[in-house]
């Protein structure tokens, strides 16, 4: 893999933001948004109970997981640009590779996902007072599985529009909200039914979140399951980019990249 060529996506992602507003502002305003939603929320809910700090509990629960989305979206905002904008033909007929390609869209996650997450701790520590303190070194785990864990949905996304065309990219908003309630962003797994107890624990998130209760409720820190989460974002990383590759190299050879555009479902 050549640097200079994952530099260039990712100069071309600075560039179409630098001359659009409306690119911009959603790295801020939907985590705003979610912050003063769930700041105000927590703050209520500190007033009408005792002995119980809500505010690190659900605000900075909220806080991960839109630290996660965004680093989903960083991927698959940046691959529909160059579906939007039926650049995807023209990329590919440079001698860009398809992981030089992935690459870049990684290293742009990377970079929108830390603006974005910067935005919310700002906010969260001088709006409501949130501090991170009380998790220890644990958040740059929990952090860092997050990270891969949208990092691989975000791949994986990608491919499926990439199979199916881009009239699809509908299917792949609703993805986190829908994986959500398995996650246990605001509550406990064990409150779940066991059909969906058994997906949560598929998913790596629910390591996250569950880690961050056992600290805040118990003073508990167990390595052990966030073992196993750090374990699963591995396998789903690499099951993510074979996906895309073999995704890829599917569509050259069967002519259907040739016919890239908005009206291909299949």
């Amino acid at each position: 893999m050549h640097a200079n060529r994952i530099f260039a996506i990712v100069l071309r992602q600075f560039y179409l933001m630098r001359g659009s507003l409306s690119r911009v502002m959603p790295l801020f305003i939907w985590v705003a948004v979610d912050i003063v939603l769930w700041g105000f929320l927590t703050r209520y809910l500190n007033t009408v109970t005792t002995g119980f700090n809500f505010i690190p509990a659900i605000l900075g629960a909220v806080l991960l997981w839109d630290f996660f989305i965004r680093v989903m979206q960083g991927i698959t905002i940046a691959f529909f640009e160059d579906v939007w904008t039926r650049n995807f033909l023209n990329i590919f007929s440079t001698p860009l590779s398809i992981s030089e390609y992935v690459s870049g869209l990684v290293l742009t996650s990377v970079l929108t996902s830390i603006v974005g997450l910067i935005a919310m701790v700002i906010l969260a520590t001088l709006v409501f007072h949130l501090s991170f303190v009380v998790y220890g070194s644990l958040l740059a785990l929990f952090l860092l599985i997050l990270f891969l864990f949208g990092i691989a949905l975000g791949i994986f996304a990608s491919a499926m529009v990439l199979r199916l065309g881009p009239s699809t990219e509908w299917f792949i908003w609703p993805i986190p909200a829908l994986i959500s309630p398995f996650a246990g962003v605001l509550y406990p797994i064990a409150t779940l039914p066991a059909w969906m107890q058994g997906i949560a624990r598929l998913l790596p998130a629910s390591y996250v979140f569950e880690g961050m209760r056992r600290i805040l409720l118990k003073g508990e820190t167990s390595l052990a399951p966030l073992l196993i989460g750090g374990g699963l974002t591995i396998v789903y990383m690499a099951v993510a980019f074979w996906v895309f590759h073999f995704t890829y190299r599917h569509s050259v050879r069967s002519g259907l990249i040739a016919r890239y555009s908005a009206e291909s479902v299949s």
